[in-house]
């Protein structure tokens, strides 16, 4: 039976209390960036590529030039190429509230089309965005009106201290697999001893998985439900293999500076300290469309432009909320179809 439409009086009236506190929570982020002197940009969401990454799909769609040629576009997975060429051309602390497409993302968590806050520093250690972010928790939740942050059964203290914990010390903590020493310094990964590890710990893989996909695997399985409970939870430090954006870390090459922001078991951020580094940037896109090509038949274009500007861009740190999420967890609304003011329509499962 199809659920009563979002646009239905009965249903809207039931939604727009979550509704007025995403303008509110949307408000005081807005209010805190510019304090903190950084200036709202709108990049486009028509792109030559969306993104590299291996396991995000994009919505694809022609351009039409004034030859009438059709040429190739996507809808941006994140304005994250856009705003590094802003960078480039010497803005030093920007943020965008950016509409995003992801193909194939459709549930309790995930919107085909979703609002990502994104913003960047310049000349600042990506430890900084780690204060940021707790920073935002806590207006969210001031700005919805509560003390806690909830989804379904779990809590979240948006005012307590965050726990930063290494993806290597959680792999280790709650599935008990040693994950570096699956690990080489050049971003090289040994899939046989993740296999062997994963099988040891009763968690079932098959022998044409990857290395990349049997820590997905872990990571939603083992490790993800443990996080952000009763405070959040940084999980920091990512193997390199898995930060093909980011800078590796200056005391171990088998990691890089990439973290994500849990709350309530829920993804809210993905942070980097930025690579910067043209031709090791090329080098992991192509890696990335590799793997692609080789699980889902397709690739996506390098953005030439992107790779020319990056070889000029300065030092920065760049992080990506997701900020309707973050207006579920205030609001303690079950679906994220509830925060967003028209939804994608639900005749798409």
């Amino acid at each position: 039976m199809r659920q009563t439409p979002w646009w239905s009086p009965e249903r809207h009236a039931d939604r727009r209390p979550a509704l007025l506190a995403r303008a509110r929570i949307q408000s005081a982020l807005r209010r805190w960036l510019e304090g903190a002197g950084f200036l709202e940009v709108d990049p486009v969401a028509l792109q030559v590529s969306p993104g590299n990454e291996a396991h995000l799909h994009a919505f694809a769609t022609e351009a039409i030039g004034n030859d009438g040629q059709p040429h190739p576009m996507y809808l941006h997975t994140s304005p994250e190429f856009a705003m590094k060429k802003l960078l480039t051309a010497g803005e030093t602390r920007i943020a965008a509230f950016a509409h995003v497409w992801r193909n194939r993302e459709r549930g309790p968590l995930h919107s085909p089309e979703f609002t990502m806050l994104e913003w960047y520093r310049v000349g600042e250690d990506y430890t900084v965005l780690m204060q940021d972010c707790a920073a935002m928790l806590a207006l969210a939740a001031k700005a919805a009106g509560s003390r806690i942050l909830r989804f379904r059964e779990s809590e979240c203290d948006p005012f307590a201290e965050p726990e930063r914990l290494s993806v290597a010390e959680a792999f280790a903590r709650h599935a008990g697999i040693d994950l570096l020493a699956t690990c080489g310094r050049g971003g090289e990964t040994d899939a046989e001893g993740l296999r062997a590890q994963c099988r040891a710990t009763g968690l079932a893989v098959s022998d044409d998985e990857s290395w990349s996909l049997m820590l997905s695997k872990v990571l939603v399985a083992r490790v993800e439900p443990h996080l952000g409970h009763g405070r959040p939870t940084i999980l920091d430090r990512y193997p390199l293999a898995e930060a093909a954006l980011a800078r590796p870390a200056p005391d171990d090459a088998r990691v890089a500076e990439r973290f994500e922001l849990y709350a309530c078991g829920v993804e809210l951020a993905n942070g980097f300290g930025e690579l910067t580094d043209a031709v090791t940037q090329r080098a992991r896109f192509m890696a990335e469309m590799a793997e692609k090509a080789a699980i889902y038949g397709e690739r996506y274009p390098l953005d030439e432009d992107f790779l020319a500007a990056l070889a000029q861009m300065p030092a920065a740190s760049g992080i990506a909320l997701g900020f309707d999420r973050l207006v579920m967890l205030a609001t303690a609304a079950p679906r994220i179809d509830d925060v967003i003011w028209t939804p994608v329509s639900d005749q798409i499962a």
